[in-house]
């Protein structure tokens, strides 16, 4: 961190910190969206219980997915921290954010997955340590992939636990990226193969 020799990965200024504030709010709100169908509760259910277990610890994963749900609220939706933390075109739209986690070397990164009109976009929730000449620097992990630039998205789920589901992101460069953790999974694979195929002009 940052990533050298990778054109999509760019470190971003921790200007400040997530707070934890409204976690009853927020889980309130989580739980009225919950149940449209059986099925779908039952998959969010086993994709939020997976999303938990990704990250390195179960409950710094727990609070920051509210602390990211509190700043959703407080910021007016993911639109306008999409715009605030990505150079945006005027016409450009955000169609679907995903909560989820990067594969990185130094092990999975909790973030927002972002897919726009003219980009893939992933942004870490909370700034990440480095070393730079034996000072620490603090950074928002970022990559930014322009849609004509994807080749390909590849869902992946373990054969040893169906429970793991990643998806792989390739680059037209040949640069992968491994997405994990999603909440809404089925959701993600098809918009982000319906984005790779349509090079810029997806559709909801």
């Amino acid at each position: 961190m940052p990533a050298e020799g990778n054109p999509y990965i760019t470190p971003a200024p921790a200007s400040s910190k997530n707070t934890m504030e409204s976690v009853k709010e927020v889980l309130g709100k989580w739980g009225k969206k919950l149940g449209e169908t059986a099925k779908k509760t039952e998959d969010f259910a086993g994709n939020f219980w997976q999303h938990l277990k990704t990250g390195p610890s179960f409950a710094d994963a727990a609070l920051g997915r509210v602390a990211q749900g509190s700043k959703v609220i407080a910021e007016g939706g993911y639109e306008k921290i999409f715009q605030q933390t990505f150079d945006t075109f005027p016409e450009e739209q955000l169609k679907k954010s995903y909560a989820c986690y990067l594969s990185t070397s130094a092990g999975p990164v909790m973030g927002t997955l972002y897919l726009s009109t003219a980009k893939l976009a992933f942004c870490s929730d909370s700034p990440l340590s480095y070393t730079i000449v034996d000072k620490i620097e603090w950074s928002y992990y970022k990559v930014v992939i322009p849609l004509r630039q994807l080749r390909s998205v590849n869902p992946s789920i373990s054969k040893a636990n169906p429970a793991e589901k990643y998806i792989q992101i390739v680059s037209v460069d040949n640069h992968e990226f491994w997405f994990m953790g999603f909440l809404y999974y089925d959701n993600a694979v098809k918009h982000l193969q319906e984005a790779s195929t349509d090079s810029g002009h997806f559709q909801p």
